[in-house]
């Protein structure tokens, strides 16, 4: 099971990381780097789906231009709308 786990946390880190856009290359991993050993199982596995959501509709989630993104979990979409990205 263990096994299972962190393959499933070494896929959900690899696809924060190639999204196809710089900028939410680096936001989404930022965001998964934070929150990937905090939640438990099952919240994992709606990251995962939560990266499946196509880069514009998170980016415009995350910037306040779109507040109507549905997703089947509110406490995976919290984390995402408060996380404090940090530029470096």
């Amino acid at each position: 099971m263990k096994t299972h786990i962190e393959n499933l946390k070494k896929r959900i880190i690899y696809r924060s990381q190639y999204r196809g856009t710089r900028e939410m290359d680096k936001l989404l991993f930022s965001f998964v780097s934070k929150y990937i050993n905090e939640i438990n199982n099952d919240q994992l596995l709606l990251l995962e789906k939560f990266l499946e959501i196509d880069d514009e509709s998170l980016y415009k989630f995350y910037n306040g231009y779109e507040n109507d993104l549905k997703f089947e979990d509110d406490y995976i979409m919290k984390l995402f709308k408060n996380f404090e990205f940090k530029k470096k």
